[in-house]
């Protein structure tokens, strides 16, 4: 009777339809380069938009046919230098993840049309992205940092299918509710003299003046941006790069808050949509609440929160030590069925 029960159990397992999922890569099939031409994973992507087609730059660091994770870059119009610390955390997990320079930054065309810079454009660049990289439901995890965080709530809204994993980091899900915690948090932490004057400067559209840099630097970027004494040569390069046109125009001029086109997007009441496992990650002293983000990751369905406590809004940088190991553990979980 007991091997009856057993041969049958074996056949009923047996019949079962069995998914094969990729081996997690070693070190040398992390480092494989199939392509002809070594390019160092560089992958030039043409785009079309209503504006013609051009074309944007990325790199893929890695090989790893169950974890890939695109990058997206803040701003608008920053780029991937933002990044780089990246490269001495992932590989090491063999992780695979991909630099990108959005339509407009770093090392992608720069097109001067500024009907090309709209949120739902974006949203339609990534996808063919995607798409170019091979990316899918299997394997493909969105990163956005700041603007990317925008971006990529954005994509995962209308393409959530195509996503194995979310991750929104140092980005709170609406504007207005940011700029209110700069107005009525950060600002009140300062020096009331040096928001009076920052305020007068702004008033005047002085934005250029090096006196309004003078004042922002030690008083917020300092406190807010990046706490680091010296700042990383990445950062440096990524504002050396920044387009400035692209910036104010999306997000205006003050660092106080956003004016210009992203200044009503809220997206608070579409976060139960998101069904994708999400981690949020927040940093203590960012210029976005902590506690919204905490916040944010109770709302959507699958949501995991990562606090960074001595870290600001470039968090990768200035706390690593909880940054790499909290979105590692998220990732190797999410990949193996984690709920």
């Amino acid at each position: 009777m007991r091997r009856t029960l057993l041969l049958t159990l074996a056949c009923l397992l047996g019949s079962q339809p069995v998914t094969a999922q990729a081996a997690p890569p070693s070190l040398r099939t992390y480092f494989a380069d199939a392509s002809k031409l070594k390019e160092g994973g560089v992958k030039v992507i043409p785009i079309q938009t209503p504006k013609g087609s051009f074309k944007v730059w990325t790199k893929r660091f890695g090989h790893n046919p169950r974890i890939k994770v695109l990058l997206l870059h803040g701003g608008p119009g920053g780029t991937h230098e933002v990044f780089e610390s990246f490269e001495s955390f992932l590989p090491a997990e063999g992780i695979e993840f991909i630099y990108y320079d959005q339509l407009g930054a770093g090392n992608s065309d720069q097109p001067k049309d500024r009907d090309l810079w709209t949120t739902a454009r974006f949203v339609e660049e990534v996808e063919q992205v995607r798409l170019a990289l091979g990316l899918n439901r299997d394997n493909f995890y969105l990163l956005g940092h700041s603007w990317g965080g925008i971006l990529a709530a954005e994509y995962a809204l209308k393409y959530g299918a195509n996503l194995k994993g979310l991750v929104i980091s140092n980005m709170m899900m609406s504007i207005p509710d940011y700029n209110r915690y700069a107005e009525q948090v950060l600002a009140k932490q300062m020096d009331p003299a040096v928001v009076k004057e920052i305020k007068a400067l702004e008033a005047a559209g002085k934005y250029e003046d090096p006196r309004y840099f003078e004042l922002l630097l030690p008083h917020y970027y300092a406190q807010h941006l990046c706490r680091l004494p010296q700042w990383p040569d990445a950062i440096n390069r990524m504002f050396g790069h920044m387009n400035k046109d692209l910036y104010v125009l999306m997000q205006g001029p003050s660092e106080f808050g956003a004016s210009g086109r992203l200044e009503q997007w809220d997206r608070k009441a579409d976060l139960p949509k998101l069904a994708m496992p999400t981690l949020v990650i927040a940093a203590a002293h960012d210029t976005m609440e902590p506690a919204h983000m905490k916040w944010v990751a109770g709302q959507v369905q699958r949501g995991s929160y990562l606090l960074c406590p001595d870290g600001s809004h470039c968090a990768m940088w200035d706390d690593q030590s909880h940054y790499f190991p909290g979105l590692v553990r998220w990732l190797k979980r999410t990949d193996a069925g984690a709920k």
